[in-house]
Formats: structure tokens, sequence, C-alpha cells
């Protein structure tokens, strides 16, 4: 139990230390982070959502399961480039 709160503590530590390196500072850095939180989560809630239709529409098809992995594929690629830093003058 002590190793794991040891290293919870460190993955803070080094967390904070990279993200204060990065240009703009920790606050905007933390302002990207969170951003691609609320994307994620987003994108989560979609893919279960498509998922589980498919799931329920299909159940043992070949397809739908070709047809989850494009979406997830697709998500991915959207992440990446919705995901991406904020130029350092915007807010």
């Amino acid at each position: 139990m002590r190793a794991f709160l040891i290293g919870m503590v460190l993955l803070v530590v080094l967390v904070t230390s990279m993200l204060s390196l990065r240009p703009g500072g920790l606050r905007n850095q933390l302002r990207n982070v969170a951003r691609r939180l609320k994307l994620a989560l987003g994108m989560a809630g979609i893919y279960l959502v498509v998922s589980g239709v498919l799931r329920l529409a299909f159940p043992d098809n070949v397809i739908a399961e070709g047809i989850t992995i494009a979406v997830a594929a697709g998500l991915g690629i959207a992440f990446l480039v919705l995901g991406q830093d904020r130029p350092l003058g915007q807010r």
C-alpha cells in the first residue's frame, strides 16, 4: 500500500513537472488537458452508443465488428485532429 501511494505522488510530481516545461506554462497546459479530457469522454460516449446499437441490431455479425473497428479508428483520428494544442495567444 505504501509503494502505491508513493507511486501516485511521484506520478503527480512527474506530470506537473513535464507540463510546466512545455511552452505556455502550466496553466495553458492544464487547459489543454481539460479540453482533451472532455473530448475523450464525449468520443467514448459516442463509441459506446454506436457499439451498443450495433450489438443489439446485429448480435452475431462480422460486418458489425468491422463497423465497430472503423468507428473506433475514425474517432481516434478525430481525436488526433481535434485534440491538438491551441496556439498560445488564443483563449
